[in-house]
């Protein structure tokens, strides 16, 4: 018969002690090359978004509604609103009016923060509204809750401050709204004469009248969705 010969145990211990420890070697390099390496293509984009969705809470409210914001006159010449006030109320509902207000809500309002502005003639006063919402579905979702033609109402809150020229702009003096979805914000101007003249006692007005009110939304939601190079080492990122 020929002899069979087997593993001493002592050889089958050290070999399985050769396996671990080179798996364990594979798995330790992996995972010091997981902690050292650069953020992927994907993590640096899911930054940026998620820096984005933050900048209404964490940037200065000055950031967000500059002293003056540049629009395009009728006449095609370049002017410049001028802020009036900002608002320290960010609740969705007090910004709208009640008749959309649970609305709002419902597709995932977060804050609205609201400023008001004035021509550089001071004859039309603008509030400025930013809706803030998860991500730019859900502020995409929010556009159908306003009326389709433009109409001020229901729609956002006039903001007028006491002791100012805007203080005759309330509910009845809206003439107009724009609306501008970009990333997560939805962007919402309307606006007003500055005497308060309800908008049904004006009659036919220019169609042009409050068209800059387009370029002060979209300089605001410019502002704040501007892409910005990620800092991994800085607090506002999480890359």
């Amino acid at each position: 018969m020929g002899e069979t010969r087997t593993w001493p145990a002592v050889a089958v211990a050290t070999a399985i002690t050769v396996i671990c420890a080179i798996a364990g070697g594979i798995a330790a390099s992996a995972a010091v090359a997981e902690l050292t390496r650069g953020p992927s293509a994907a993590e640096l984009r899911e930054a940026r978004a998620a820096e984005v969705a933050l900048r209404w809470e964490r940037w200065p409210a000055g950031r967000i509604f500059p002293a003056t914001l540049p629009y395009t006159s009728e006449q095609g010449g370049r002017e410049q609103a001028r802020r009036v006030g900002i608002s320290p109320r960010t609740d969705c509902r007090g910004a709208v009016d009640s008749a959309i207000a649970g609305q709002m809500k419902d597709a995932g309002c977060r804050a609205i923060l609201r400023a008001t502005y004035l021509d550089a003639l001071q004859g039309i006063v603008v509030t400025i509204g930013v809706a803030a919402f998860p991500d730019e579905l859900k502020a995409r979702s929010a556009i159908p809750i306003f009326p389709g033609d433009g109409s001020a109402a229901p729609g956002l809150r006039a903001l007028a401050f006491p002791g100012t020229v805007t203080d005759r702009f309330t509910a009845s003096g809206r003439q107009s709204l724009v609306l501008r979805a970009v990333g997560p914000y939805l962007v919402m101007t309307t606006a007003g004469q500055i005497d308060g003249r309800p908008a049904r006692a004006l009659g036919e007005q220019r169609e042009t009248m409050f068209s800059f009110t387009e370029d002060l939304a979209e300089e605001v939601a410019a502002s704040l969705t501007a892409p910005a190079s990620p800092d991994c080492a800085a607090k506002e990122w999480q890359c």
